[in-house]
């Protein structure tokens, strides 16, 4: 789906008159490859390249330097990026800068009217995405009366409704309370595994993470960490030392480890860490 090489890019900061004061690499020399129907999380501290990166694939920022290829579609030509946002969606942190009009369904249907879909196909390409964001019944009302993470479930049908093959959440699940984050993960695991759409996940809770087929982890603009969950949050020390959290469950180990026991550094859960605590000797 993604195909990531050598990714190049440049910040400017400027003084108080304008002049360029300072150059800043986000992204240096950055690759990385995304499968078709992957769910992927990508973690790294602010400031680290991750949400450039994700930009990027979308098409809102291009590449200083570096080839960036998406749905086959290579973006070093800047007449294609119409074309890889027709297939690739993107949600944000706030779902109320996402919201554009006074009713649910409307709101739902302004990215395939866009595109210029026939109103009988927008009819069922609307009601297709209130049904697997299970949003359905709230499809008259405003779009003010519903929870954090209600709107977000509004946001991602307003993106399904364009059927794309890949949807980027970068850090979507930032500003929700604990239920409002559990109910777009389901719905981000329910694409992924029931609809095969590509999954990426920008995130700062390690709880998330853990659900990803991979993680890769973004410093400096680079790739610091690839693997699998479990081969990721292994790295304890590692992950620490750039200044990011891991799993609860993998953190217990981790001290458990320190004082002597020998459990599998790459636990996860709280089920799998009393497991492992049931079966020692």
């Amino acid at each position: 789906m993604v195909e990531a090489l050598n990714l190049i890019y440049e910040y400017q900061t400027a003084d108080e008159d304008g002049e360029i004061e300072s150059v800043v690499r986000a992204l240096d020399g950055l690759t990385v490859s995304v499968e078709e129907g992957e769910f992927l999380v990508v973690l790294g501290h602010n400031g680290s390249g991750k949400s450039t990166f994700a930009k990027h694939i979308n098409g809102i920022l291009t590449p200083k330097e570096g080839t960036l290829i998406v749905d086959s579609v290579n973006l070093d030509n800047e007449e294609n990026i119409w074309k890889v946002r027709q297939h690739v969606g993107m949600v944000f942190q706030n779902p109320d800068n996402q919201i554009v009009a006074t009713i649910v369904e409307e709101d739902v249907a302004f990215g395939p009217e866009n595109l210029g879909v026939d109103p009988v196909e927008i009819r069922k390409r609307v009601d297709n995405a209130l049904n697997l964001v299970e949003m359905s019944e709230y499809k008259k009302q405003s779009p003010n009366q519903l929870s954090g993470g209600q709107k977000q479930r509004i946001a991602i049908a307003g993106i399904i409704a364009m059927q794309p093959k890949c949807i980027i959440f970068d850090e979507a699940t930032a500003m929700l309370d604990p239920i409002g984050r559990k109910q777009v993960m389901d719905t981000m695991y329910k694409l992924n595994k029931e609809h095969n759409i590509t999954i990426i996940h920008i995130t700062h809770y390690m709880e998330e993470a853990i659900l990803a087929d991979r993680i890769i982890v973004v410093d400096k603009g680079k790739i610091y960490l690839e693997g699998t969950p479990k081969q990721v949050f292994a790295n304890v020390d590692e992950i620490k030392k750039i200044g990011l959290d891991v799993p609860d469950a993998t953190y217990l180990v981790y001290l458990l480890n320190k004082e002597g026991l020998n459990l599998d550094n790459s636990l996860l859960s709280a089920e799998e860490v009393v497991n492992a605590l049931c079966q020692l000797k």
